[in-house]
């Protein structure tokens, strides 16, 4: 189950740094396209009348779909990467119980052998004073067998 959850932080990881990649590429297309909007608003004041500007209004025009599948690509990732995380929250917390149980069973389990050790010692307890017993009566009844044949 560790291994699972390492594998599964290790895949969010994996996720987190495409997403941080992602967004820097994101960013750097955004700012881009930006720059082609500014670039495009000079050269239309500049060449409105020439030929041009019917090819870099088309080059715009391409990108916006680019940065569109881009943007939902984005989405998606995240979608993915939130379902990761909660899966990953989720094994975390069944991964806690688990190690509750079992921290109960144990200490239940310690709880059980001690009083076994405890009943354990009694009973040597007794057998010993048992066989104390046992051998004074049986002296005795030896010197009362020796002093009846004598």
């Amino acid at each position: 189950m560790e291994a699972d959850v390492s594998e599964m932080r290790n895949e969010l990881q994996s996720r987190d740094g495409l997403w941080r990649r992602i967004q820097l590429e994101c960013q750097k297309l955004y700012t881009e396209l930006l720059k082609i909007k500014e670039y495009k608003d000079m050269q239309e004041i500049q060449i409105k009348h020439q030929s041009s500007h019917v090819q870099l209004t088309e080059q715009l025009e391409n990108k916006n779909p680019e940065l569109l599948l881009f943007a939902e690509s984005q989405e998606c990732q995240e979608e993915e990467l939130k379902k990761i995380r909660n899966h990953v929250y989720r094994e975390e917390q069944s991964h806690c119980s688990e190690q509750e149980r079992m921290k109960t069973e144990i200490s239940d389990l310690t709880e059980e052998l001690h009083q076994k050790e405890i009943t354990i010692a009694t009973i040597m307890e007794k057998a010993s004073l048992l066989e104390r017993q046992l051998k004074m009566e049986l002296e005795t009844k030896h010197k009362l067998l020796t002093k009846q044949q004598v």
